[in-house]
């Protein structure tokens, strides 16, 4: 059973925030679709201030693009763009891999093996959805593990990216795979050795790259 932690408390415009962001990198609002400020509103129900604050953001890191005469909508899928959003996360992962491995607690160690085991269990049964959530929760608490805050503001827009690269594309990918080297990245934190969670974290980057140019190439 995963262990269980109280809520950390979000501002109504980083609630907006996240619930978008769902929204785009699971391609329910698909690449080019046009921005629907009123609809966003009654989806998150958090008010038109935070909705159009977290907007703004996601324009400022290019999830969103403005366009003469069509407003806000989603940006496009550049494919050749995507190897160097990978190639700059590769960087920050395994900045943020080291630092977790040396400044987790106890506790989060313990959370980031149960976080990439869930990954595992989704990957063997072929539930792609647990397998995302469950990636998306070890994202969460290995940020929060490396106490990196500057490392971790400028990943997760990259991060975004990559997960709505996997939806678009996901039938060329292998979950199994994938799991595998998020596995050996939270061994390495949980057991704080920096340098097996950063051959992890290189590991993964590097599955996330063949991915993304067997995408390419076909």
């Amino acid at each position: 059973m995963l262990s269980q932690r109280p809520p950390i408390k979000l501002r109504a415009a980083d609630q907006a925030y996240e619930a978008i962001e769902g929204l785009i990198s699971t391609l329910r609002l698909e690449p080019g679709a046009p921005i629907v400020e009123a609809e966003l509103v009654a989806l998150t129900q958090l008010g038109r201030t935070p909705v159009r604050e977290a907007l703004l953001r996601m324009v400022s890191i290019d999830l969103i693009q403005q366009q003469p005469r069509r407003g806000l909508v989603v940006s496009n899928i550049d494919l050749a763009e995507h190897l160097d959003v990978i190639q700059t996360r590769r960087v920050l992962e395994a900045l943020i891999a080291a630092c977790a491995a040396r400044r987790a607690t106890a506790s989060q160690r313990q959370e980031i093996l149960q976080r990439a085991d869930a990954m595992v269990q989704a990957a063997a049964s072929g539930n792609l959805d647990a397998y995302m959530q469950a990636d998306h929760a070890l994202d969460v608490i290995n940020h929060q593990a490396s106490q990196n805050a500057s490392a971790v503001q400028c990943v997760q827009p990259l991060i975004v990216k990559c997960r709505r690269f996997w939806y678009a594309y996901q039938h060329e990918g292998e979950i199994a795979e994938g799991a595998r080297h998020h596995m050996a990245l939270a061994q390495g934190i949980a057991s704080a050795n920096e340098a097996a969670a950063m051959l992890g974290s290189d590991q993964l980057m590097g599955y996330l790259e063949k991915f993304a140019r067997r995408v390419i190439n076909n």
